[in-house]
Parts: C-alpha cells; sequence; structure tokens
C-alpha cells in the first residue's frame, strides 16, 4: 500500500460517476461545493483522497486521477441509508442549517455513523505515511479525528466543517452531542468558515464537556486543540481564465439570444436543498411579475437546480413544490415562446455553467442558511468585465467577505423583493464598483491562500506544507 505525506478524507470521492470510452475517470465538478474547492490544491500534490465511490459493495480499486491517488472506502446498502441518507443528512443537516426542516433521531442511525467513521478512519491510517498530514472533512466524518488519533497518534490531523456550526441552544437538542465533539476534538486543528461557528464550538466544549476553551484554544487533557475561522475559495484565476475563452463567450452571446435578447437576465443555481430558500426567491419574484416591477419581455429568470438527494423523501416533495410553483408562474405569466422563469434541473457542464455566469446581469443566491456559498465567488471570478451584480443572502458564509453584494434577508419577501429591484435598476458605476471591490477581494484571498493559510497553522514545523503548496 502506498502511502502519502497529505491524505483529504471526505465522503465521496471527487471522481464521476461515469467512465471515458478510455476507462479514464474524470474529477466530478459541480458548482461550488468540496470538491471544486480542493481540486486545484490536490492536483499538483502527492495526495491521497479516501471517500466513498458511489456504489454499494466492496470497495473498487481506482486508478490515479490527475495525479491524486483514490482510496475507496466499501459502504452498504445500510450504511448508505442509515448513515448518509439518516444520521449525516436527517440528523445533522437539518440541524446545524438552523433546523429550517425539523432533525431526525434514530438509534440505529447512530450505529451506522460510528460504524462508518470507523471505517474512514482506519482507511486514512493505512495510507498516511509516518508523521503525514490528514485533512478529515465535513460533518459526515466527525467522528474520524478522534478514532485516528487513536490509531495512529503520530499524526498531525485536521478537520474542517464546511457547513455551518450551530449556536448552542440549537447544538444542545442532539442525543449524541458529546460524543460528536469529542470526536471533532482528536483533530490538531479544527476549521470553521465563520468565526461564530469557531465561538460557538468552544462554548459547546465548555458546556458539555468542561473543558478550559477560547474562540481560538481548547485544552484537551495534555494536548491543545486550535480552533478558528478559515473561509473557504475558489480558484479565481481558473474561473477567470475559463471566463475569458472565445468559446465560452460565444456561447454565452448564443445563450442570450436563445433567451430573447431580454434587457436584464435574473440567474439562481442551486442544489436541490430546502436550505437554499428557492421557493421564497420564487415567490419574490412571482410578486414582482404580479406588481408589474418585473416584467415577462424585460427580464428573465433562469432557474438551475443540480438534483440532491433525490432517494430522500422530504427532498422528492421540495422538488415537486418548486416544478409547482415554477408551472405556476409560467402559466400565469409567460407567452409563447416567452416563459417567465427558464427552469432547469439538471447537471450542467462546467463551460456552460461559467457562459450563463456571464449573460446574468444579477445573480441571485440567497440561501436561508449556507456554510460558504462557492456559487457567489464562481460568479464573481467569471465577471471578468467587471459588470453584473450579486444579490446575496446575509446568511451565507461569503456575506462576510462580499459585503459590497446586495445583501438581504431571505425571509424577509419584502426586502427581498426591494433588493432584487435595486440590483436590477441600480446605475451601472454603482454596480461595477461594487464588482470591482468584490474582484479585488476575491483575488486576495482564492483558494491558494486558503489552503495555505490552514495547512500552515495545522504543521506548526512549516517543512511539509512548503513541500505541498509549493512553497520550497
Amino acid at each position: 500500500m502506498r502511502q502519502s505525506p497529505l491524505v483529504v478524507v471526505a465522503n465521496r470521492l471527487p471522481i464521476d460517476d461515469s467512465v471515458a470510452p478510455d476507462g479514464a475517470f474524470e474529477w466530478r465538478r459541480s458548482p461550488g461545493g468540496l470538491m471544486s474547492a480542493l481540486h486545484p490544491l490536490l492536483r499538483h500534490t502527492p495526495a491521497t483522497w479516501v471517500g466513498w465511490a458511489g456504489g454499494t459493495g466492496p470497495a473498487p480499486h481506482l486508478p490515479d486521477v490527475d495525479g491524486v491517488r483514490m482510496h475507496a472506502v466499501a459502504l452498504s446498502g445500510e450504511d448508505f441509508r442509515d448513515h448518509y441518507e439518516g444520521f449525516a443528512n436527517a440528523t445533522l443537516w437539518p440541524l446545524y442549517h438552523d433546523a429550517v426542516e425539523q432533525p431526525e433521531y434514530h438509534r440505529r442511525w447512530w450505529e451506522a455513523y460510528q460504524r462508518v467513521n470507523q471505517r474512514f478512519a482506519e482507511a486514512a491510517a493505512e495510507v498516511a505515511e509516518p508523521g503525514g498530514l490528514v485533512w478529515v472533512q465535513d460533518y459526515h466524518l466527525q467522528l474520524v479525528p478522534g478514532l485516528l488519533r487513536d490509531l495512529r497518534p503520530d499524526l498531525r490531523i485536521g478537520f474542517f466543517l464546511h457547513v455551518p456550526f450551530p449556536p448552542p441552544e440549537l447544538y444542545m437538542q442532539l442525543p449524541r452531542r458529546a460524543e460528536l465533539l469529542r470526536g471533532m476534538l482528536g483533530a490538531d486543528l479544527i476549521g470553521f468558515q465563520r468565526a461564530q461557528a469557531a465561538h460557538n464550538f468552544a462554548q459547546l466544549a465548555t458546556r458539555v464537556l468542561d473543558l478550559p476553551a477560547t474562540d481560538r484554544r481548547i485544552g484537551v487533557g495534555d494536548r491543545v486543540v486550535r480552533i478558528g475561522a478559515f473561509p473557504v475559495s475558489i480558484d479565481a484565476a481558473e474561473m477567470g481564465a475559463l471566463a475569458a475563452r472565445p468559446d465560452v463567450a460565444d456561447r454565452a452571446r448564443r445563450l442570450r439570444q436563445d433567451l430573447g435578447d431580454p434587457e436584464r437576465v435574473v440567474l439562481s443555481v442551486d442544489r436541490m436543498d430546502y436550505t437554499k430558500g428557492i421557493e421564497q426567491r420564487l415567490k419574490a419574484y412571482h410578486e414582482l411579475l404580479t406588481s408589474g416591477d418585473v416584467k415577462v419581455r424585460d427580464t428573465v429568470l433562469v432557474q438551475v437546480v443540480v438534483p440532491s438527494r433525490d432517494r430522500v423523501n422530504r427532498y422528492q416533495i421540495l422538488r415537486d413544490r418548486v416544478e409547482h410553483q415554477v408551472g405556476r408562474i409560467n402559466g400565469e405569466f409567460g407567452r409563447v415562446g416567452e416563459p417567465a422563469i427558464h427552469y432547469l434541473s439538471q447537471p450542467f457542464d462546467r463551460t456552460e455553467l461559467v457562459a450563463l455566469y456571464r449573460i446574468a446581469d444579477v445573480m441571485a443566491v440567497t440561501p436561508l442558511r449556507d456554510g460558504m456559498n462557492l456559487v457567489a465567488k464562481e460568479y464573481v471570478a467569471a465577471r471578468v468585465d467587471g459588470t453584473g451584480a450579486l444579490l446575496l443572502s446575509e446568511f451565507a458564509g461569503a456575506a462576510a467577505e462580499l459585503a459590497q453584494a446586495y445583501l438581504v434577508n431571505p425571509h424577509d419577501l419584502d426586502g427581498l423583493k426591494a433588493a432584487l429591484l435595486a440590483a436590477l435598476r441600480a446605475a451601472p458605476e454603482d454596480v461595477a464598483a461594487r464588482m470591482r471591490a468584490m474582484r479585488e477581494h476575491l483575488g486576495r484571498n482564492d483558494i491558494h491562500a486558503w489552503a495555505r493559510s490552514y495547512l500552515r497553522a495545522l504543521d506548526e514545523s512549516g517543512s511539509l506544507v512548503a513541500r505541498l503548496t509549493g512553497a520550497e
């Protein structure tokens, strides 16, 4: 078994489920998310990615992808149902997103969560070289740092939570709250998207485990676990280069023509999830059409929804409600060849997505709660002409960095309508000034800066990080 100086442990392997005719796998690239965030770093790094390949049954042997070793972890159908669909996405996900939907608690789900986390920890222990770095990702694997420390105390272990971490009043609902905290505290460094999340975690370490804690350090026996905010980002230069390609510019022009050359295009790109605020956004848009503040012939809304967790009942119900809303709005305000909303429920090719970013006069990113939301950052990076207005939820992590966006409370429908109108009617010089400031910030705080910042904090000696990030 080959061992690596850097091991990333995540729920999924970053590969497409389908295989190319030549037998090769490719990186899965979706709007935002962990795969897009880590790909630019790992393709230049001697690393191993430990994760689930997407099927049930024995773990497949996979070739390297873009120079990254793929180490698959086996999951049974029961594991997938009770760990992934159950504890991870029906217990933790809704709770961590302010209980937008009611979390469910079942003991068999917790048993599966423990079992699967143990399997991931053992896989990481097997492929990490002595003294190496292991970077565990997200809420699916919160027990892994503690389990891995028991197996391999020689490792430097990091944990990064990509989703929000809730306030104590919500977190205290969890029947297994202490075990989850202890699991995360097996890490040397715990990273969050926002400082408030680190503060919430420190409060809980004291309240639940009676540990001495500040917003930066937590004492665990003879160890000190460091915590802090490390806002995740994107490869802004790569996105800008893609957006500037002539074929992408040509595709953008054709897309706008296909939409009927409207005066203004509003774009939203979301996973099908109740945290994304899709229903609230559609309701606000419907009311603007009803009042006449927005007219179909002048303005077009393109709503891209990437399918997500299709087997989970509450997501099926959400999809049906969203599609009913879209059908109602188009039935009421659309004309032949002129729908009010162009609704696309499908995965999107990256080039096509960037072409959509280029034609969007307003990008509406209005989740009810989001750890970061990389779609907002992708849009800013793709606006190579310096135009475009970003309408952004105050409750997305990106709002702390992209303060020049048109910020909005997505729960306030009147406020959402007013902010959308403000973005649509803004003077070009105001839009340009806001976009310039956001692009400058993103250029300084890209994916490489995020990775360097986190890994340097994890690897206190600095020698391994210099090797990994090409800083030698």
